[in-house]
C-alpha cells in the first residue's frame, strides 16, 4: 500500500510505526564517503545501518567480513591464472627457441643486433595474439552464452530473467588486454634467451644446449639412458624451473578451486530429509496428531512423510561443568535417524545403533560453546540418558550454530518415554517428481486449516546446486585438460628441441627402448619436482582458502587433507606425462639414422 493509507491505518490502531530509510546511490557515487556523511548527519550508529551486501560487494566496497575475505583470495586465484597462463606459454616459446637456436645465430651472423632479436620474438608472440584473441573471445561469448542459457532454462528460479545472448564489452576488453599482457609477458624470457645466442656456436653447428657440460651424465644408480635424460632436464635450469612451474601451478590450481566445491556445500547444503511440504502447529507445540504421519504416507504422490516431536527447556543435570541447566529434546524416526550417516552429519566416534528404539541414548548436537562429548551422561527428571553421538552441527540453524543451547536428538520411543507426549510438533513430507498439483492440494484439504501447512517444494529444488557444482567441476576439467596438454605439448618440443642428439645417439647404437627410457626419465623429472611443489604450495593454499572461506564462517568444518582432489590431479599429471613420452619416442624410433648423419 501507498505510505498515506499506512499511516492512516496505523493511526487507527494507535501506532506510530517504525521507519525504515532506504538509499539508492548513483553509479559514480563515492558510496564510502556517502554513508559516513550520512551517519554523521542524522547521528546514526554502525548498527544503524545495513548495507545490501551482495551489491555493495559486487562494486568492491562491501565492509562484510565473508566478502572482504573474498578479495585478496580472489585476487590470489586471478595470479595464479596468469602465472600458470604466462609459464606455459614462456615453457613453449623457450622451447621453439631451442628448435631455432642456429637460425637466430645466423641472423646475428648477418647484422642483427641483440635488441632487435628481442624485439623479434616479441613480435612473433604477440603475433599469435591476431588469431588466438578474436577465438579467444567468440569462443568465451559463445561458453557465456551456453552458461546463461542452462542457469535460465534449466535451473530457473533467480536466473529465469537472466539475459541469454547479452554481450559484455567489459568483459570483452578484459579479456582481450589479459591475453595480450600474458603472451607479451611471457615472450621476454625466451626473447632474452635468443637474443643470449652465440653467432659462432650457431655457425659450428654446436648450439643444442650453449653449454659445455663440465661433468658426464653419472650412471651410478641409474640406467645410462635414465641418467642421460635426468642430465636432459636438470642441465637447463630455466627450462627445468618453467617446465616444473607449469606441473606445480595446474596443481596448485587444481587443488585451491576443489575447495570452492566445499564452500557450495556450505552455502548450498543437501539433505537427505530436505521436505518438499511442512505441516506445522502453531507455536511449534505437540499437538499435530501421531496417526496423521501413517494417513499422508498412503496418499498419492508422496515418498516419505515422517514427524518431529519437541521439547524445549528440560531441566537437567550434567556430569560435566557447564553453565546450562535445561536441554532442548527432539525425536527423530528411524528413517531420519538412518539419513544422518548418509548426509555425513555424525562426529567420529558416534555410535548411532544405540539410539534407535526405547533406549537410554541420545544424540547432542555438537558446538564449540557446547562441552558435551560422546560418552557423556545427562538426568532429564528421572531418568538418565548417555550421548552416543554427535552431530557436526545443527540442521534447525542456518548458521548450523547452536549459540551455546544444549539440543538432544532421540528416538520416538525414547522422547515418548521421558516426556509422555507422542504427537507431533511438526510433520516434513516428501513427494515425488511426478507429483502433480492436485496430489498436493489434497494433502493440504486434509489439514483443513488446522495446522499451518508450506508447500517448500520450490525450495527443494537443488538445480542451482547442481549448475554451480556442473560449473565448478567443469572449471576443474578445464583445469585438468590444460595440465594434460600443457605437459603433452612441452615435453614433444623439448625433445624436438633435441632432435640431433637423440638421432646421433640413435647413430651410435642407442635402440628404441633406451631412447624411451630417456625421454621418460627426462619427463618424470619435470613431473617429480612439479608434484612436490605442487603438493607443497597447493596443500598451504588450500587450507588457507578453507580457512578463510569456510572454517571462519561454518565452524563446524575444518580442513583435512583433500585425498581424493590430491589422487585425481596427481593421477592426471601422471597420465599426461605418460602420453607425452609416447608421441616423441615413437617420433625418434622412425627417423632414419641417415637424416641424422646428413645433418650432422
Amino acid at each position: 500500500m501507498n505510505i498515506s493509507a499506512f499511516r492512516r491505518i496505523m493511526q487507527d490502531n494507535g501506532d506510530t510505526g517504525s521507519a525504515s530509510y532506504y538509499v539508492q546511490f548513483g553509479s559514480h557515487a563515492n558510496m564510502k564517503k556517502a554513508i559516513a556523511e550520512i551517519k554523521e548527519q542524522c547521528g546514526l550508529a554502525d548498527a544503524d545501518v545495513q548495507q545490501n551486501f551482495i551489491l555493495m560487494g559486487l562494486a568492491g566496497l562491501s565492509d562484510n567480513t565473508l566478502v572482504k575475505n573474498v578479495y585478496p583470495l580472489v585476487i590470489i586465484l586471478f595470479l595464479l591464472v596468469l602465472i600458470a597462463g604466462v609459464l606455459m606459454i614462456s615453457g613453449s616459446l623457450n622451447s621453439t627457441i631451442a628448435q631455432r637456436t642456429q637460425f637466430f645465430g645466423m641472423m646475428r651472423c648477418v647484422g642483427m643486433s641483440k635488441q632487435q632479436v628481442v624485439r623479434f620474438v616479441r613480435l612473433e608472440a604477440l603475433n599469435w595474439c591476431k588469431t588466438a584473441v578474436p577465438i579467444g573471445v567468440l569462443l568465451g561469448t559463445c561458453l557465456a552464452w551456453g552458461l546463461n542459457a542452462v542457469l535460465r532454462y534449466l535451473v530457473g528460479g533467480e536466473f529465469s530473467e537472466i539475459p541469454v545472448f547479452g554481450v559484455s564489452a567489459v568483459g570483452i576488453v578484459s579479456g582481450a588486454v589479459l591475453g595480450v599482457l600474458t603472451v607479451w609477458i611471457a615472450a621476454q624470457s625466451p626473447a632474452k634467451r635468443a637474443a643470449r645466442v652465440s653467432p659462432i656456436a650457431a655457425v659450428s653447428g654446436n648450439a643444442a644446449d650453449g653449454k659445455r657440460k663440465p661433468h658426464r651424465a653419472k650412471a651410478r644408480f641409474l640406467k645410462i639412458e635414465s641418467s642421460l635424460g635426468v642430465s636432459h632436464a636438470v642441465s637447463a635450469k630455466k627450462n627445468l624451473f618453467l617446465m616444473s612451474g607449469s606441473f606445480a601451478l595446474s596443481i596448485i590450481l587444481f587443488l585451491c578451486f576443489s575447495v570452492l566445491v566445499e564452500l557450495l556445500g556450505c552455502l548450498l547444503p543437501t539433505s537427505l530429509s530436505a521436505p518438499n511440504l511442512t505441516i506445522a502447529s502453531s507455536a511449534y507445540s505437540n499437538t499435530v496428531n501421531h496417526a496423521l504421519v501413517d494417513t499422508i504416507s498412503g496418499m498419492e504422490g508422496v515418498t516419505h512423510a515422517y514427524g518431529r516431536m519437541y521439547a524445549e527447556n528440560i531441566p537437567a543435570a550434567f556430569d560435566v561443568d557447564t553453565e546450562q541447566t535445561t536441554v532442548d529434546l527432539i525425536s527423530y524416526d528411524e528413517s531420519q535417524l538412518g539419513w544422518l550417516p548418509d548426509d555425513d552429519m555424525l562426529r567420529k566416534g558416534s555410535d548411532l545403533s544405540k539410539v534407535y528404539g526405547d533406549s537410554g541414548y541420545v544424540l547432542a548436537i555438537w558446538d564449540k560453546d557446547v562441552p558435551l562429548d560422546v560418552g557423556d551422561k545427562i538426568q532429564l527428571g528421572g531418568f538418565e540418558v548417555e550421548i552416543a553421538g554427535m552431530l557436526k552441527y545443527s540442521p534447525f540453524s542456518n548458521s548450523g550454530r547452536t549459540d551455546g543451547e544444549i539440543i538432544l536428538i532421540c528416538s520416538e520411543e525414547t522422547f515418548t518415554r521421558l516426556t509422555g507426549m507422542r504427537d507431533y510438533a511438526i510433520i516434513d513430507i516428501q513427494v515425488a517428481k511426478s507429483a502433480a498439483d492436485q496430489d498436493v492440494a489434497a494433502i493440504r484439504d486434509l489439514v483443513n486449516g488446522r495446522y499451518e501447512f508450506t508447500d517448500r517444494r520450490d525450495e527443494g529444488d537443488r538445480s542451482t546446486y547442481w549448475a554451480f557444482s556442473l560449473f565448478i567441476y567443469g572449471f576443474l576439467a578445464v583445469i585438468a585438460l590444460i595440465t594434460v596438454f600443457n605437459i603433452v605439448n612441452s615435453i614433444s618440443m623439448s625433445v624436438s628441441a633435441r632432435m640431433k642428439q637423440y638421432g646421433a645417439m640413435r647413430a651410435v647404437g642407442m635402440d628404441g627402448r633406451q631412447l624411451t627410457g630417456m625421454i621418460a626419465a627426462e619427463a618424470a623429472t619435470y613431473a617429480f619436482s612439479g608434484c612436490i611443489i605442487g603438493c607443497a604450495a597447493g596443500l598451504s593454499l588450500s587450507r588457507l582458502l578453507y580457512d578463510k572461506l569456510i572454517t571462519s564462517h561454518f565452524p563446524y568444518h575444518t580442513w583435512s587433507l583433500p585425498v581424493p582432489a590430491l589422487c585425481i590431479i596427481l593421477l592426471f599429471v601422471l597420465s599426461a606425462t605418460a602420453a607425452a613420452v609416447y608421441a616423441p619416442s615413437k617420433r625418434i624410433r622412425r627417423m632414419a639414422i641417415t637424416e641424422t648423419i646428413n645433418e650432422l
